[in-house]
């Protein structure tokens, strides 16, 4: 007899539930899509991989906005063996275009709008290019035989890739970051216990799918628990509010739950089911933390996370959740803080370098081998770039990073490809971009710029051209003039001097 193929995430994720008529997806116009559906579509979408030829260790780059067809060209590249990479639907073409360039995707998935463009861009003519919309209309649509049996599945192992997420440091271009299947199953595991998810749960999602806390953190835990998900296509304060009788848990961002705290309609009332709150992918103020508890009951649970290492730390379920901090060590994640100077292990209540080590750490940077070994340890941990430190318990909290990353509404941007924007402008001598507090995003982005005497350029002229070159979410909110920008000794800007200033 043949042997069964092995395939650690789909054995795990979707093998379980073939034959499962529960509700998967729960979709904004009441429709249902049942685990055995789900599955089914994904491994009719596995069919039109294997019939255009994309094999097992090939990329499959999708840009495309979320919908039921869009989750499940996920789970047919985990049946299929083949890289994920999904982006940002709000990438402007430049953007794409690198990625594209980095990732040499063997199909690209994209909305049909952006088709000619990315097209035009292809520099090799074997790359497939297939469409697809937010109401499942498309050539990747077009190019399901729904007579076709499903797909086998590619035997797979632990290491092999699943994913590409691109991300970066403050200096530089994006970087891919390789995760695997342990990696992902891993971390879905530890967090399926760590928050007690069981089948009776109903997930509301209302994240984008294109990161790695709406697409591994929520969808993983969803399929590994076997409850269901509201999958809303986007996060919009009234269908929130309709939606939270219908569930127990929501993930979101902070910006969410600031929304939610100026709506008279969310109270007590409202979230006296749920069970659980979680907020993710950027810092939540103390102040949001007392106002939401104070009014609804409910302590918001913050957890600790990277596009290279998904979940590190999680405040816990039972125990108790500490405002301001990040919680405590997954199990069978590894967390260190280190001197950055003398790189001594520091001891409770001492800030230094955050380190991690587990299985949820990422493989390395794509075709960057010499920048994975400069991110990690002699010892293999991986040096975060956060500052922080461990309390008598053993919980975390962050008070800084090394890079310059800011975190707004969830989502990273990067100071360098900012400034570099900005100092392109006719009128601009120079500029530092920083994050400063801010009470619905986390941070919001703002742009510290010296300009030229003669010029008559302003704050609006210069976030209206960074809007033409940048997604939205980069663009900086304000633009401070100053005559100079703060420097050491060494000629570095002091963005923590910026940053205390603005702030």
């Amino acid at each position: 007899m043949p042997k069964k193929a092995v395939n650690p995430l789909y054995d795990a994720l979707l093998k379980p539930h073939t034959q499962n008529s529960n509700s998967f997806l729960i979709l904004e116009d009441g429709q249902r899509v049942s685990y055995a559906e789900f599955i089914q579509l994904a491994g009719q979408i596995a069919n039109v991989f294997k019939s255009i030829g994309v094999n097992k260790g090939d990329r499959v780059l999708v840009k495309v906005a979320k919908s039921p067809e869009a989750l499940a060209t996920y789970a047919a590249c985990i049946q299929t063996g083949t890289v994920l990479v999904p982006l940002n639907t709000a990438y402007t073409p430049a953007e794409t275009n690198y990625f594209i360039a980095d990732a040499e995707p063997a199909l690209i998935i994209c909305d049909p709008d952006e088709e000619t463009s990315i097209s035009k861009s292809l520099e090799n003519p074997g790359t497939h290019l297939l469409t697809l919309t937010d109401n499942c209309s498309g050539s990747l649509v077009d190019s399901i035989d729904r007579n076709t049996a499903i797909a086998e599945t590619q035997s797979c192992s632990a290491d092999d890739l699943v994913a590409l997420l691109y991300t970066s440091g403050t200096t530089g271009k994006p970087k891919g970051a390789m995760l695997t299947h342990g990696n992902l199953l891993s971390n879905g595991q530890s967090l399926v216990d760590c928050w007690a998810f069981t089948e009776q749960d109903v997930l509301l999602h209302a994240l984008p799918i294109f990161h790695i806390h709406g697409l591994f953190v929520a969808c993983n835990v969803a399929l590994l628990s076997g409850c269901s998900m509201v999958f809303l296509s986007k996060f919009n304060l009234d269908s929130i509010i309709d939606s939270l009788s219908k569930a127990s848990v929501m993930m979101g961002v902070p910006t969410f739950y600031t929304r939610l705290l100026e709506d008279k309609r969310f109270n007590e009332n409202l979230t006296k089911h749920m069970r659980l709150f979680i907020s993710g992918s950027a810092p939540m103020l103390k102040q949001t933390h007392m106002a939401f508890e104070q009014r609804t009951g409910h302590r918001v649970l913050e957890r600790y996370g990277m596009t290279e290492t998904n979940m590190n730390t999680s405040n816990p379920y039972h125990q108790e959740r500490k405002i301001g901090t990040v919680g405590l060590t997954l199990s069978d994640v590894l967390v260190r803080i280190r001197d950055t100077d003398t790189g001594q292990c520091l001891g409770a209540d001492l800030t230094g370098a955050i380190e991690v080590k587990g299985p949820n750490v990422f493989k390395g940077y794509w075709k960057l081998a010499q920048k994975t070994a400069e991110e990690f340890t002699d010892d293999g941990y991986f040096i975060t770039g956060d500052l922080g430190f461990l309390d008598q318990e053993g919980y975390l909290t962050i008070v800084g990073r090394h890079k310059d990353l800011v975190i707004s509404g969830g989502y990273n941007v990067y100071p360098k490809e900012i400034e570099t924007v900005l100092d392109a402008i006719d009128g601009v001598t120079e500029s530092a971009v920083i994050g400063i507090p801010d009470h619905d995003f986390g941070e919001k982005v703002v742009a510290v710029v010296v300009k030229q005497q003669s010029t008559s350029i302003n704050e609006t002229d210069l976030i209206e051209i960074c809007k033409t070159k940048l997604a939205a979410y980069k663009c900086p909110k304000q633009v401070f003039f100053v005559d100079a920008l703060p420097r050491n000794a060494m000629g570095k800007v002091q963005k923590n001097s910026l940053r205390q200033q603005f702030s």
